[in-house]
């Protein structure tokens, strides 16, 4: 941490505004997480196939949690230097900038009711100029497709006043004063609050150019989305603005404090975990799980199955280091999700931390097979019509062969995507980096390390993604220097290496793969929405 004489030590607060909650992290100058306030996040399921947020709930959340947080920071002499966001990506909000009020609920990532435009842009060849501009495919997981629909079908209407963003958009806006507010770093008097996202949220909407890191016109006309609505794309690290409106009056200690780091949970996530070299990569297990491989400063050719996103723009905080650095990734659509199956939808464990114990009664799955693919599968097969399977039950399938089959697939679902990012790196990964919360189960990691064969590494945090948020914004504020302190900073918990036969994982992963094939195109039209 740069020191400055006797002052007391400063604390970056983080904002995690994710699929199932939205959480504030204190973290202090070890890069160690030292409070966390949390608030679950209500899911709607409006018709199937089709999740939705509430945009409001979602700040109410920031503003409770980032005030109880620094609320205690405060109590204790501490203060607080900075705030990084970090959030659910895709999921598209749209507001009205000058009323501050949401127009529509949000369309989250998990939403497929777009598939079938999708569906129709590839049938009109234009999958390959997404791909060249963009690293993704043509899918409802990204966020144009969504904002069309908004405009189309969601009687959003296109005013001068139309803001169409990812949630870190909506809670940086908020932030900085939202639509009462003033809190703007670069224009001084405005009436409201920045409208910002960074370079690694854009790259995820399909509608921004990873080379020239900048929105496309041309996309912006095939999807019919404004391009005065997004909004300014900004690097992942430095300061946008300063804190005022709701969340300054929930907790007058965060007046003025600047916000001043912004990533996509899963490019924060990278940066958490220190993975600040190319080849180095990090899996974590969150409502899905995401496969990330630093992949340089350099943008690569998007392989098939994969995807290839911005990781993140230092700015001015590189030193010397590039300060763009990209990343193939590989997208899991349920992963914890599965696990919130198992609790609400089928009542066979009571809460998510009886799965591990739970499958670790029984040897093995009995043959079952669990295909989550509760909202399509992403890669490396990207089918928006597949849907969850379970294959093998007999009659003595109990409850405890279903939860080890649902962990079985989160390391399964991992080894796809690996296998396709090797195949495009031309080498195996020689290790894998895991966070998030189902990576707690010791018995997932054993897993995954039998099935990839390599050893899988958890951190003392599994709290990266926070994390990430936390030190891009420490960086840019000078609570730490430079990228090599950060890796310093990086502590080991547990490193779990293959104990199964390669042949015995191979024949697992082979009966998963019967498995997938009959959970795909399962629903070969979407339901009707009337």
């Amino acid at each position: 941490m740069s020191s400055g004489g006797a002052r007391p030590a400063a604390y970056v607060v983080a904002v995690d505004a994710g699929t199932t909650g939205v959480r504030a992290l204190a973290v202090d100058e070890r890069a160690t997480v030292v409070d966390v306030a949390y608030r679950e996040l209500t899911q709607h399921f409006p018709r199937p196939g089709w999740v939705e947020h509430d945009a409001a709930e979602i700040w109410n959340h920031v503003v409770a949690t980032v005030a109880e947080v620094a609320g205690r920071l405060r109590q204790d002499g501490r203060t607080v230097a900075a705030i990084g966001v970090t959030n659910q990506r895709e999921t598209v909000v749209a507001w009205d900038r000058r009323t501050g009020q949401p127009l529509h609920r949000a369309v989250v990532w998990q939403d497929r009711r777009t598939a079938a435009r999708c569906d129709a842009l590839r049938a009109a060849g234009h999958l390959p100029l997404v791909r060249r501009h963009t690293g993704l495919v043509l899918d409802p997981y990204f966020s144009a497709t969504k904002m069309a629909w908004l405009l189309a079908e969601g009687a959003v209407a296109d005013t001068p006043d139309l803001v169409l963003g990812t949630v870190d958009s909506w809670v940086v806006w908020n932030l900085t004063g939202g639509a009462t507010g003033s809190g703007g770093a670069t224009s001084p008097g405005c009436d409201h609050g920045v409208v910002a996202t960074d370079v690694s949220n854009a790259s995820r909407t399909a509608l921004f150019d990873i080379r020239s890191l900048a929105w496309s016109p041309e996309l912006a006309e095939l999807f019919g989305v404004p391009l005065r609505a997004l909004p300014e794309v900004r690097p992942s690290c430095g300061r946008l603005g300063r804190v005022v409106g709701d969340a300054a009056e929930a907790e007058p200690a965060l007046r003025g404090v600047p916000v001043s780091g912004v990533a996509g949970d899963q490019q924060a996530a990278l940066f958490g975990q220190a993975c600040f070299h190319p080849g180095m990569a990090k899996v974590t297990y969150g409502t899905g799980s995401f496969v990330l491989v630093h992949a340089g400063d350099t943008c690569p050719v998007p392989p098939d199955g994969l995807l290839a996103t911005v990781a993140w723009d230092l700015g001015g905080a590189a030193g010397a280091v590039p300060p763009v650095a990209y990343a193939l990734e590989g997208a899991v659509f349920a992963t914890g999700a599965a696990v919130q199956w198992l609790r609400d939808g089928l009542g066979i464990i009571g809460q998510a931390a009886d799965t591990e114990p739970l499958a670790r009664s029984v040897p093995d799955s009995g043959g079952v097979a669990v295909v989550p693919a509760f909202t399509g599968m992403g890669s490396p097969w990207w089918d928006p019509y597949a849907r969850g399977a379970v294959v093998g039950i007999t009659r003595g399938t109990t409850r405890a062969h279903l939860a080890r089959a649902v962990v079985d697939a989160m390391a399964m679902q991992v080894r796809d995507v690996a296998d396709a990012i090797c195949g495009t790196l031309g080498h195996p990964l020689r290790a894998l980096r895991a966070d998030g919360g189902a990576s707690v189960m010791d018995l997932l990691l054993q897993c995954q390390a039998d099935q990839l064969r390599v050893p899988v590494s958890r951190p003392r945090s599994a709290e990266t993604t926070a994390l990430g948020a936390a030190t891009l914004a420490g960086l840019a504020e000078g609570v730490w220097s430079s990228l090599d302190e950060l890796a310093d900073l990086w502590a080991l918990d547990v490193e779990i290496t293959p104990a199964a036969a390669p042949a015995a994982a191979d024949a697992a992963h082979d009966r998963w793969l019967q498995a997938v094939h009959r959970a795909r195109d399962w629903a070969t039209t979407e339901p009707d929405p009337r």
